[in-house]
């Protein structure tokens, strides 16, 4: 990071025109209008130290997007990069195969399926290598089934 004078910036027209257009329009991440307000102090001549206390950020996040924008533009500067996060543990077969177990009639001698007991099935019937609970009932929650409130019961007809 520079100290003394800042790290002007020099926009386009078309990216201060675009710049004020975001500004000026409705609800935005809170992020992408301190960039923005940070990047249009740039281009005014403001030193980085200013920008920083004007804007409410850290003098290194000013100098970062002013570098973002030198390098990639203003959609580098304005908008982060989406992470990759973690891989999924279980591929589209094996939720299939979860969510039909859980669909399915519970073991002998029980009344309704639990997560613990469809994660205990999963891996005895082979369908994962090994699993948890709380990923079972993510997986559950997320396809809206609730089997342990099911009890399973077989009904006499009416009459």
């Amino acid at each position: 990071m520079r100290k003394g004078k800042g790290n002007s910036v020099c926009l386009s027209e078309r990216h201060s025109q675009e710049l004020k257009r975001l500004l000026s329009s409705g609800l935005q991440p809170v992020r992408t209008v301190l960039r923005a307000l940070a990047l249009q102090q740039l281009a005014r001549g403001d030193a980085i130290r200013k920008v920083a206390s004007n804007v409410g950020l850290t003098p290194r996040t000013v100098w970062l997007v002013s570098q973002r924008y030198q390098q990639g533009g203003l959609e580098r500067a304005l908008y982060e990069r989406p992470r990759p996060g973690k891989a999924a543990l279980l591929d589209a077969g094996q939720r299939q195969r979860i969510i039909a177990l859980a669909c399915s009639q519970p073991p002998e001698g029980r009344a309704r399926w639990t997560v613990r007991l469809l994660a205990e099935e999963s891996v005895k019937r082979k369908l994962v290598p090994g699993i948890g609970r709380e990923t079972i009932r993510v997986l559950l929650e997320s396809h809206d089934l609730k089997p342990w409130r099911e009890k399973n019961v077989v009904r006499g007809e009416a009459g």
